[in-house]
């Protein structure tokens, strides 16, 4: 079985959009690809760090979920990673209220042992110089390394974020951060880009506007799936990466075609995340809700058409 490792945030979330507001929540970048890496049956362990504050229940929820959570260290006198943001009435659009970095300010991550050789890594948001701490960790090259990011950090640590992208197979970010990132308006343009940085593939998120998978000249579009209700956009970017990491990682196929897939899975998999306030929705999911939403999207994107 391949091995997957998961580094980001786990954290206290308090969320309000046009639906309702939520008390703290279980939230966090790590929490998010971890709980939907785990529908693809991998061996995947979290790294992260949280405060004697955080529940033992949601560690439970993690390893339940067949998650390792010895990467996850526990400041007993610490508090836990805490954000608080208030959604527009577009739901593209947010304010963030309250960020309380608390032991995250000082995190350095520990890889486990057993999980030093894993095959793929999945960088979740987080300061690149972490991100590039734990490739220093790596007894052996992952076969596949995918990094997220944001434009905070191309804002206060770009040279760090420009060096560990250099060292990564895939990056995966919005639409607004290619742009930044690249300079350029054109997503195409931006993506050739940021293929010369350094990854061999690069996927553009674009929210309720799919998600686009680019490769050497390459280039493969994924809808989101129309949905008649959305409650909350949280996570959803980083359960696309955790659907996208845990395919790859179950497959073991890391070629352009295959990858085309992964961002098939990660896309359905985001589009549950969004109909539940936090990690809700994606606590109790069956493999057969998952099957029946793929063939939503088989139904929403096939066609035949004759070419005379």
């Amino acid at each position: 079985m391949s091995k997957l490792v998961i580094v980001g945030t786990v954290a206290f979330d308090a969320i309000e959009t046009p639906f309702g507001k939520t008390d703290k929540i279980l939230g966090g970048a790590a929490t998010y690809i971890g709980l939907s890496a785990s529908n693809f049956n991998v061996d995947s362990a979290a790294v992260s760090v949280v405060g004697g504050d955080f529940p033992q229940d949601y560690l439970d929820l993690l390893e339940n979920r067949n998650i390792d959570i010895e990467g996850i260290e526990i400041v007993k006198d610490g508090k836990t990673f805490f954000w608080s943001g208030k959604y527009h009435n577009d739901m593209n659009s947010r304010d963030t209220l309250v960020t309380e970095l608390n032991v995250l300010e000082h995190f350095n991550p520990k890889v486990p042992e057993s999980y030093q050789d894993a095959d793929v890594v999945m960088l979740g948001n987080l300061h690149p110089a972490v991100q590039q701490g734990v490739l220093d960790q790596m007894t052996k090259k992952p076969k596949l390394a995918i990094l997220d990011t944001m434009n905070f950090w191309m804002d206060i640590a770009l040279d760090d974020l420009l060096s560990v992208i250099k060292n990564v197979d895939v990056i995966t970010i919005n639409d607004e951060e290619a742009r930044q990132l690249s300079g350029e308006y054109s997503l195409v343009v931006a993506a050739r880009k940021i293929h010369e940085m350094g990854p061999k593939y690069v996927v553009i998120k674009k929210g309720e506007h799919g998600a686009l998978l680019f490769h050497n000249g390459n280039v493969f579009y994924a809808p989101a799936l129309p949905l008649e209700e959305v409650f909350d956009p949280t996570g959803a970017g980083d359960t696309f990466a955790g659907g996208f990491a845990g395919y790859l990682a179950k497959t073991g196929d890391y070629s352009f075609e295959n990858m085309k897939t992964a961002v098939i899975y990660g896309s359905t998999l985001a589009s549950f995340c969004v109909e539940k306030f936090g990690t809700e929705r994606m606590q109790n999911l069956t493999d057969k809700e998952i099957y029946k939403r793929l063939d939503q999207f088989k139904s929403l994107t096939q066609f035949d058409i004759e070419l005379t």
